[in-house]
């Protein structure tokens, strides 16, 4: 009897096969794809996100978790404890992008709500993040129905306010790792566009960029453009700065360090014979280690004051260079031995050619605070491919010729990015969790 017990334990313990997971999945797929088309036609915008997680909260309970809602304002904490072992953290962000709808799917998203800045717009899950969310209900109710296989705490938290950088910070700050388990291992996914539907990315090391948003505002001595020798023309200037900010990446960077500083906007004066006193421009800047960040911010207000003495301006007229600090988006870094191990769990279970090792991007995702609060923390966001496979190899795999993440056009193919990335994300829990 002690013989057969001990046997029955054995089995009991033993993870479930890719196969037995895939299978599960696809049993779950039609109300998956039922819950990701109502998601896609609600969106909500950045910490405004009220109906998601009401609605993937309840559902969490059902399955069991102890839920805490309102976390980071809008946010969502799911808890399962499940024997000793390691914590994990799964994280899915909830926000919709400000931007209307042109895919033509008979569930496309018909909301409008008004902006922060108080312009009325339409409103698009344009970035995928419905389906992050059906993923995550689909990996929680994989694990749920699963806890003979695995031991420890399992932590899954829907985050707002991804698109402005915030919401990671927010439920931080709302004690995510004081009031909540702190995990010894982060995982989240992300829908790509450059890559084909259903394919697995993994980034090892720096996956995602540093963002800044920079803000110039360039002084000058406005007046009539018939008489510019009168005036101290702030285009002529900002214009200069322009152009000598470029030399920060071709000149001042170490090539082998990627960096970005791009002039988004420039805005200045109201007719055509005044010279106004004033332009603005606004940046985005764009690194991977805090050393070229610093080069990039030191640089942009050294070549403002520089150009600006240059054109004789005094020094109660210096440009004003403000670094929006509320805005900033830390870069994102995968850790090593998590990112090999993930490599090789989705390739045996997936196959060599639906996993791929790729590139880092000049993309920004505030996945990072989680590790940054605590670099112990092992931590892991991989790409799973949106683009459907017939536009993928019509365009020859040319991502510049398909719609983009953030496009009015991006309709990824849905269910395999959702059976893929739920059985992608049940896998690596499964293998963090491992009894023993």
């Amino acid at each position: 009897m002690k013989m057969l017990l001990l046997a029955a334990a054995a089995v009991v313990a033993t993870p479930p096969s890719a196969s037995t997971v895939r299978e599960a999945v696809a049993a779950d797929m039609p109300q998956l794809m039922a819950l990701y088309r109502d998601l896609h036609a609600n969106p909500e915008l950045s910490m405004q996100e009220v109906r998601s997680p009401a609605k993937l909260a309840a559902e969490a309970r059902k399955l069991g978790f102890k839920v805490t809602e309102r976390v980071g304002k809008t946010g969502v904490v799911a808890v399962m404890e499940n024997g000793p072992g390691p914590v994990l953290l799964i994280r899915a962000d909830m926000d919709g992008l400000p931007v209307v709808e042109q895919t033509g799917l008979p569930f496309a998203s018909k909301v409008r709500a008004t902006a922060r800045s108080g312009v009325e717009t339409g409103v698009m899950h344009a970035c995928g993040h419905d389906t992050h969310m059906t993923a995550w209900l689909g990996a929680a109710r994989r694990l749920a129905a699963s806890k003979g296989q695995w031991s420890g705490t399992l932590v899954m938290i829907l985050q707002p306010g991804e698109e402005t950088g915030e919401g990671a910070k927010a439920m931080l700050d709302d004690g995510l790792y004081t009031r909540f388990p702190k995990p010894a291992v982060a995982l989240a996914f992300h829908d790509a566009a450059a890559l084909p539907a259903g394919v697995i990315g993994v980034t090892p090391g720096y996956a995602l960029a540093n963002v800044d948003s920079v803000d110039i505002t360039v002084k000058g001595v406005g007046g009539h453009g018939a008489y510019p020798q009168t005036t101290k023309d702030p285009i002529v200037l900002a214009s200069r700065i322009v152009t000598t900010l470029q030399t920060l990446v071709s000149r001042e960077n170490n090539p082998a360090d990627p960096a970005v500083v791009t002039v988004g906007s420039f805005q200045a004066g109201a007719k055509h014979n005044i010279i106004s006193d004033e332009a603005r421009l606004q940046l985005t800047v764009r690194s991977y280690t805090p050393e070229v960040r610093k080069l990039l911010l030191d640089g942009i207000r050294r070549i403002a004051r520089g150009e600006a003495i240059a054109a004789g301006m005094p020094d109660d007229r210096m440009p004003v260079v403000t670094v929006r600090e509320e805005m900033y988006t830390p870069s994102t870094f995968n850790t090593e031995a998590i990112s090999t191990r993930a490599l090789a769990l989705f390739g045996e279970a997936f196959g060599p050619q639906r996993v791929t090792k790729t590139p880092a991007v000049m993309g920004g995702e505030d996945f990072s605070r989680f590790w940054l609060a605590d670099k112990s923390i092992q931590s892991l966001i991989f790409w799973v491919g949106g683009t459907p496979k017939a536009k993928w190899d019509e365009a020859k795999g040319d991502a510049s010729r398909l719609p983009s993440l953030h496009s009015p056009y991006w309709a990824p193919d849905a269910e395999a990015v959702i059976s893929t990335a739920t059985e992608a994300m049940t896998l690596a829990a499964m293998d963090v969790l491992k009894k023993g």
